[in-house]
């Protein structure tokens, strides 16, 4: 049975307006697919880092122990006799000089005995007087056979006796007059007043064990700290060649450098119980950087790297099998490079191998980086001004 003509037409319309639109999109559609996918492999993002360049110089090589400020030298000022003390000369934390006045005893007791001694010299040199004057007699009756020899010999044996006597009233004397000197208590070294522990009024003794006032002597001080006994080698080398060896004492958190001293001595032995020896630096405090008992920390520094190439410590990545930074090519492409770490020390590391000074290694960013990858570089300073304007 043959189909209509006007059937054939309502089929065959709708398929060829289909089909020349389809033919008409197409196109469009592909190349606005190929002009996206283009612009996206032209727009691939570039990863902004910091960098830093290596360069030359010197970098320390230190030992770092934990330490205590100590005084250079501190006394527990005491009295030497007994009596009362009448005035405190000082005021608490006041810097004194040796011999200042710090506080005298009520010198009664000391001036009468010092009279009394007085008083027993001149009756003793009354009594040596008379018995040397009977001796010129016993000598003259002698000479007459008037006397005995034994009368003689008494009477010069007992001017002996005599002088003897007015020798220790002397020491009465010089003792009265050393205890009235000491009834004035001086300042026996140079430093710094502690809290007073007697108030006038009370009656002090030579046995006291708390004394009136602690001097500690804090300009210069000392600072005590321990390293291994592995360092101790180098330590002693440098010091048996006479050399002055530069200690840095830094705050608990070892950020802030307080005061810098020189090496005074090594402790005598060994601490079995931590394997660690003591080592004693003096610093200087004018400031009062350090305050004796305070905690620090004690950087030795025992040699010098010169002429190392030096890069930011931040700029050294560890993988597994070796140490590597991120080299900025001048393609702005990055080159992960394998190097060798002599030292670090701080802020800072010395590359033995594997970099050259001039080359520009990256401190920040790290984290997005892989082989190859192109970056947008900021310099270590700018980037320092940009986060502290």
């Amino acid at each position: 049975m043959a189909r209509s003509p006007l059937r054939v037409w309502r089929w065959l319309l709708p398929f060829s307006l289909a089909t020349a639109l389809l033919y008409m999109v197409l196109p469009r559609v592909m190349h606005g697919q190929s002009g996206s996918t283009s612009s996206t492999r032209s727009a691939s993002p570039t990863v902004p880092v910091v960098a830093a360049p290596a360069r030359f110089g010197d970098i320390a090589v230190y030992l770092t122990g934990l330490g205590t400020a100590v005084p250079l030298n501190s006394v527990t000022v005491r009295s030497r006799v007994d009596g009362q003390l009448i005035t405190v000369a000082f005021r608490e934390g006041q810097d004194v000089h040796q011999g200042d006045l710090l506080a005298e005893l009520d010198p009664r007791p000391f001036q009468v005995q010092l009279t009394q001694a007085q008083g027993q010299v001149a009756k003793d040199e009354a009594t040596l007087k008379n018995a040397q004057l009977d001796l010129l007699r016993y000598q003259e009756l002698y000479a007459k056979l008037l006397i005995p020899k034994q009368q003689l010999d008494t009477q010069i044996a007992t001017i002996n006796q005599y002088e003897g006597a007015l020798e220790s009233d002397r020491g009465q004397i010089d003792s009265a007059r050393l205890n009235l000197a000491y009834t004035r208590i001086t300042a026996p070294i140079s430093g710094r007043i502690g809290l007073r522990l007697v108030d006038p009024g009370n009656i002090v003794h030579a046995s006291d064990q708390n004394g009136l006032v602690v001097i500690a002597q804090v300009d210069p001080i000392a600072v005590v700290f321990t390293i291994a006994e592995d360092s101790l080698g180098p330590v002693l080398r440098r010091l048996r060649a006479g050399q002055h060896l530069q200690v840095e004492a830094y705050d608990r958190e070892l950020k802030t450098k307080i005061a810098t001293g020189t090496l005074l001595t090594i402790d005598n032995e060994i601490d079995q119980t931590t394997g660690t020896v003591k080592l004693k630096a003096q610093f200087p405090n004018s400031r009062s950087g350090l305050f004796p008992n305070q905690f620090v920390n004690a950087r030795l520094i025992v040699d010098t790297l010169r002429h190392a190439v030096i890069v930011p410590a931040a700029a050294v990545q560890r993988s597994p099998q070796s140490m590597f930074v991120y080299v900025v090519k001048p393609d702005h492409t990055v080159d992960a490079r394998t190097v060798s770490v002599r030292l670090t020390e701080g802020d800072d590391a010395a590359i033995a191998g594997g970099l050259s000074a001039g080359e520009l290694v990256v401190t920040d960013g790290v984290d997005k980086l892989q082989q190859g990858t192109q970056v947008t570089v900021q310099q270590a300073a700018d980037a320092a001004s940009t986060v502290h304007p």
